[in-house]
């Protein structure tokens, strides 16, 4: 499944993951957890690991994060790896909720 990703989808991903982990403002151990689970699965390299490590300490820019230049092929993992992120902590925020509904309405349209 993730391995019809490219190295530039699968960044990309983990960049929308990352946004989603900021969304209630703070990043929960969990969380944390599960984007280090993700990075593996994913295979990403040092300097992507970095990158990521970055996304950690400070969200990413939102102006390089747009849900309709995910390719349709590609949504669904975006879609299920954000639903993974959201529910990490046992807790969805209604800020996570609230963003996630707008972000599959955006793939939809």
């Amino acid at each position: 499944m993730l391995d019809d990703l490219d190295q530039r989808d699968r960044l990309r991903l983990v960049e929308f993951v990352c946004s989603f982990a900021w969304v209630d403002l703070e990043i929960q151990p969990e969380e944390r957890v599960f984007i280090s689970r993700l990075i593996r699965r994913l295979k990403l390299g040092e300097d992507e690991a970095l990158r990521v490590q970055q996304w950690l300490d400070r969200p990413p820019r939102l102006d390089g994060l747009d849900p309709t230049s995910i390719p349709a092929a590609h949504r669904r993992f975006f879609v299920e790896a954000i639903e993974g992120l959201i529910s990490a902590d046992g807790e969805i925020s209604d800020e996570e909720r609230e963003t996630f509904e707008i972000f599959k309405q955006l793939l939809v349209d």
